[in-house]
């Protein structure tokens, strides 16, 4: 598959995760759906890791860091993301999440001392500018629906988690843990943890057997997590981190298109600059930090 091809396969997949999400939601906890999500992930990449003979083996002291992706990338980000779906459109939370580009740029750089310039600063302040103005109607609205204020507080709070998960992935990187390896014991980590907060919360182990949930979690799981990352991986080593990083501006776009079409999100002026915005700001941070 060439260069464009892997580009427009992981804009159109994880851009499409994030409508899948909700085919999750109403009849299993949030929290089993995860579970779930990241069992199936994990067994099929351990498995892959093994035929290719991708390293597997690291001491205690490694496994504490891959523990700490997993919990951060694979589980703790992910409850937030399904818990703020029921509350704001999949579009909306795509757009929050789009904020992680700005994110890790702050983040590098307070722990890792990687270089901030002006323009960074300014990209940064445009992204979060525009994301503000798209949920300026979503504050309208929150008299009347205060779940809003919800949605919004646990996408932030997503969003907080990925950053602390890509930054504990750039140490455990530093430290010599292959980018396979430090995935599929962080799916595995991950999953154990959804289960152990399941468990420590009481949920209802159940299962949905309606296919538009059981075709959203196949699809989450394999497309998603593991099909994507291995094209987004392929893409990175061709083209560098420049190109493969501008996929994350595409992929907003993709989920707001999407949410558009099949949960009849509302455009508003406001929203429409915010948008702009937002993409720009994010534009602007991949060229700069790449």
């Amino acid at each position: 598959m060439n260069s464009p091809a892997l580009f427009i396969v992981v804009a159109l997949v994880w851009g499409s995760t994030w409508l899948a999400i909700t085919g999750q939601l109403g009849v299993v906890s949030p929290v089993a759906s995860v579970t779930y999500r990241f069992v199936i992930a994990a067994v099929i990449l351990m498995l892959w890791c093994w035929q290719r003979s991708v390293p597997l083996r690291f001491p205690w002291r490694t496994h504490v860091g891959m523990a700490g992706q997993g919990a951060c990338l694979f589980s703790l980000n992910y409850l937030c993301i399904y818990v703020a779906e029921q509350y704001i459109s999949s579009g909306l939370v795509a757009i929050l999440f789009s904020l992680l580009a700005v994110l890790n740029v702050f983040g590098a750089r307070a722990l890792f001392g990687a270089p901030l310039t002006a323009r960074t600063v300014f990209a940064a302040v445009l992204g979060i500018g525009g994301v503000t103005l798209m949920f300026l109607p979503e504050f309208r609205m929150m008299n009347n629906h205060p779940e809003v204020l919800k949605g919004i507080a646990f996408g932030v709070l997503g969003v907080l988690f990925a950053c602390g998960g890509n930054m504990v992935a750039i140490h455990n990187q530093r430290t010599e843990v292959p980018v396979w390896s430090g995935a599929a014991w962080g799916m595995v980590y991950g999953a154990v943890i959804s289960a152990l907060i399941g468990l420590a919360m009481g949920i209802e182990w159940t299962f949905d057997m309606r296919p538009m949930y059981i075709i959203s979690l196949l699809y989450l799981s394999v497309f998603g997590t593991i099909v994507a990352f291995l094209c987004y991986l392929t893409l990175l080593k061709r083209e560098g981190a420049g190109p493969a990083s501008y996929v994350i501006v595409v992929t907003p776009v993709v989920a707001l298109l999407l949410s558009t079409l099949f949960e009849g999100y509302q455009w508003t002026a406001i929203a429409a600059v915010g948008a702009v915005l937002a993409l720009v700001g994010n534009f602007l941070t991949m060229r700069r930090s790449r």
